[in-house]
Protein backbone atom coordinates (compact mmCIF):
# COMPACT_ATOMS: atom_id res chain seq x y z
CA UNK A 1 0.00 0.00 0.00
CA UNK A 2 0.65 3.40 -0.80
CA UNK A 3 2.50 5.05 2.49
CA UNK A 4 5.19 8.21 2.92
CA UNK A 5 8.68 7.46 3.70
CA UNK A 6 9.27 10.31 5.70
CA UNK A 7 7.22 13.06 6.80
CA UNK A 8 8.08 16.61 8.60
CA UNK A 9 5.24 16.40 10.80
CA UNK A 10 4.14 12.98 11.93
CA UNK A 11 0.33 14.62 12.86
CA UNK A 12 -1.33 16.83 11.24
CA UNK A 13 -4.34 19.32 12.47
CA UNK A 14 -7.23 18.14 10.90
CA UNK A 15 -7.81 21.53 8.50
CA UNK A 16 -10.84 23.32 7.38
CA UNK A 17 -12.25 23.96 3.75
CA UNK A 18 -10.88 27.21 2.58
CA UNK A 19 -14.37 28.09 0.63
CA UNK A 20 -12.52 26.68 -2.77
CA UNK A 21 -15.31 23.72 -3.21
CA UNK A 22 -14.10 22.51 -6.71
CA UNK A 23 -10.12 21.48 -7.19
CA UNK A 24 -7.70 24.26 -9.53
CA UNK A 25 -4.52 21.60 -9.71
CA UNK A 26 -4.51 18.00 -11.15
CA UNK A 27 -7.76 18.65 -13.21
CA UNK A 28 -6.76 18.00 -17.10
CA UNK A 29 -5.38 14.65 -18.58
CA UNK A 30 -1.68 14.97 -18.65
CA UNK A 31 0.06 11.48 -19.28
CA UNK A 32 -2.96 8.95 -20.71
CA UNK A 33 -5.55 9.24 -23.03
CA UNK A 34 -8.72 8.28 -20.63
CA UNK A 35 -8.83 9.45 -16.77
CA UNK A 36 -11.23 8.49 -13.93
CA UNK A 37 -12.19 11.85 -12.54
CA UNK A 38 -13.66 13.06 -9.26
CA UNK A 39 -16.96 14.56 -9.17
CA UNK A 40 -17.28 14.84 -5.14
CA UNK A 41 -15.30 15.41 -2.24
CA UNK A 42 -13.90 12.86 -0.09
CA UNK A 43 -10.38 11.31 1.87
CA UNK A 44 -9.64 8.49 -0.07
CA UNK A 45 -7.01 5.99 1.89
CA UNK A 46 -4.17 4.02 0.76
CA UNK A 47 -6.35 0.29 0.58
CA UNK A 48 -9.25 2.48 -1.59
CA UNK A 49 -5.95 3.35 -3.91
CA UNK A 50 -4.69 0.04 -4.14
CA UNK A 51 -7.93 -1.83 -4.54
CA UNK A 52 -8.63 0.72 -7.46
CA UNK A 53 -5.22 -0.01 -8.81
CA UNK A 54 -5.62 -3.33 -8.76
CA UNK A 55 -9.10 -3.34 -10.28
CA UNK A 56 -7.38 -1.11 -13.51
CA UNK A 57 -4.71 -3.99 -13.90
CA UNK A 58 -6.81 -7.15 -14.21
CA UNK A 59 -8.96 -5.50 -16.24
CA UNK A 60 -6.34 -4.16 -18.44
CA UNK A 61 -4.46 -7.83 -18.46
CA UNK A 62 -1.51 -5.96 -17.37
CA UNK A 63 -1.71 -4.54 -20.97
CA UNK A 64 -0.66 -0.86 -21.60
CA UNK A 65 0.33 1.91 -18.83
CA UNK A 66 -1.28 3.43 -15.96
CA UNK A 67 -0.28 6.26 -14.01
CA UNK A 68 -1.36 7.06 -9.97
CA UNK A 69 -2.40 10.95 -10.12
CA UNK A 70 -2.98 10.97 -6.10
CA UNK A 71 -0.53 9.86 -3.59
CA UNK A 72 -2.19 9.58 0.60
CA UNK A 73 0.33 11.57 2.77
CA UNK A 74 -2.13 13.31 5.45
CA UNK A 75 -1.88 10.97 8.56
CA UNK A 76 -5.10 9.97 10.68
CA UNK A 77 -4.62 9.23 13.96
CA UNK A 78 -6.88 7.46 16.12
CA UNK A 79 -7.03 6.45 19.75
CA UNK A 80 -7.72 2.83 20.46
CA UNK A 81 -11.22 1.67 21.42
CA UNK A 82 -12.68 2.30 25.25
CA UNK A 83 -9.53 4.92 26.05
CA UNK A 84 -11.48 7.44 28.12
CA UNK A 85 -10.54 11.24 26.32
CA UNK A 86 -7.04 13.32 27.76
CA UNK A 87 -3.70 11.31 27.03
CA UNK A 88 -3.09 13.25 24.20
CA UNK A 89 -3.76 12.71 20.44
CA UNK A 90 -3.86 9.05 19.15
CA UNK A 91 -1.07 7.70 17.25
CA UNK A 92 -0.93 7.32 13.58
CA UNK A 93 -3.52 5.20 11.80
CA UNK A 94 -3.52 5.34 8.14
CA UNK A 95 -2.80 7.78 5.25
CA UNK A 96 -5.54 9.87 3.26
CA UNK A 97 -5.61 11.80 0.47
CA UNK A 98 -8.42 14.57 0.42
CA UNK A 99 -9.81 14.49 -2.98
CA UNK A 100 -12.24 17.27 -4.13
CA UNK A 101 -13.97 17.82 -7.05
CA UNK A 102 -12.68 17.78 -10.96
CA UNK A 103 -9.61 16.09 -9.21
CA UNK A 104 -7.74 13.04 -12.18
CA UNK A 105 -7.18 10.04 -9.70
CA UNK A 106 -6.23 7.90 -12.62
CA UNK A 107 -4.92 7.54 -16.17
CA UNK A 108 -4.93 5.11 -18.36
CA UNK A 109 -2.89 5.06 -22.18
CA UNK A 110 -1.78 1.69 -24.60
CA UNK A 111 -5.19 -0.31 -24.72
CA UNK A 112 -8.58 -0.23 -26.56
CA UNK A 113 -10.78 2.57 -25.44
CA UNK A 114 -13.75 0.47 -24.31
CA UNK A 115 -11.33 -1.94 -21.86
CA UNK A 116 -9.43 1.51 -20.48
CA UNK A 117 -13.30 3.01 -19.87
CA UNK A 118 -14.88 -0.26 -18.49
CA UNK A 119 -11.27 -0.88 -16.34
CA UNK A 120 -11.61 2.88 -15.09
CA UNK A 121 -15.69 2.21 -14.33
CA UNK A 122 -14.72 -0.63 -12.25
CA UNK A 123 -11.92 1.21 -10.26
CA UNK A 124 -14.59 3.78 -9.28
CA UNK A 125 -16.33 1.23 -7.52
CA UNK A 126 -13.86 1.09 -5.31
CA UNK A 127 -13.56 4.34 -4.30
CA UNK A 128 -15.80 6.42 -1.72
CA UNK A 129 -16.78 8.86 -3.99
CA UNK A 130 -18.80 9.61 -7.30
CA UNK A 131 -16.58 9.50 -10.39
CA UNK A 132 -16.69 10.07 -14.34
CA UNK A 133 -14.43 8.34 -17.08
CA UNK A 134 -12.37 11.46 -19.24
CA UNK A 135 -11.08 11.09 -22.30
CA UNK A 136 -8.75 13.26 -24.58
CA UNK A 137 -10.71 12.57 -27.69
Amino acid sequence: MLLPKKVKHRKWQKGRSKGRKIETRGVALSYGSFGLQATESAWVNSRQIEAARKAITFFTKKGGKMWIRIFPDKPITKKPPEVTLGGGKGAVDHYVFPVRPGRVLFEVDGVKEDVAKEALKRAGHKLPIKTKVISKV
